[in-house]
């Protein structure tokens, strides 16, 4: 990671806590080549704040998850975007049934 996890926590909104470190080592050894995307996924969720949208640690799995919680109108524009950064960037992402909420698995090697 080009950035430090303390840095990472802080640039998802985080307040840095033993708890949260722990639980981000657990994201980081689970998603494939955490090390190799973690800067870009710092960037996305700065450019989802433009859509009332983030990325956060998950409760209940071990992977970092995305948010779209854009107003009527700019979902799909946020979805769109989410997508295409995927895409770029050949991070997995997995879409949960019935939400605008997407898993991020990895690195897309190949």
């Amino acid at each position: 990671m080009n950035i430090t996890r303390e840095a990472f926590l802080t640039r998802l909104g985080y307040n840095v806590t033993d708890a949260l470190l722990a639980q981000l080592e657990k994201v980081s050894g689970n998603t494939t080549e955490f090390e190799r995307i973690a800067s870009h996924i710092v960037t996305l969720n700065d450019t989802l704040r433009a859509y009332d949208s983030f990325v956060v640690l998950s409760n209940s799995h071990d992977f970092l998850k995305i948010k779209n919680q854009a107003k009527a109108g700019f979902a799909a524009e946020a979805n769109s975007l989410i997508n295409s950064w995927a895409k770029k960037y050949k991070v997995d992402i997995e879409k949960v049934d019935g939400k605008e909420t997407f898993y991020i698995k990895g690195y897309e090697k190949g």
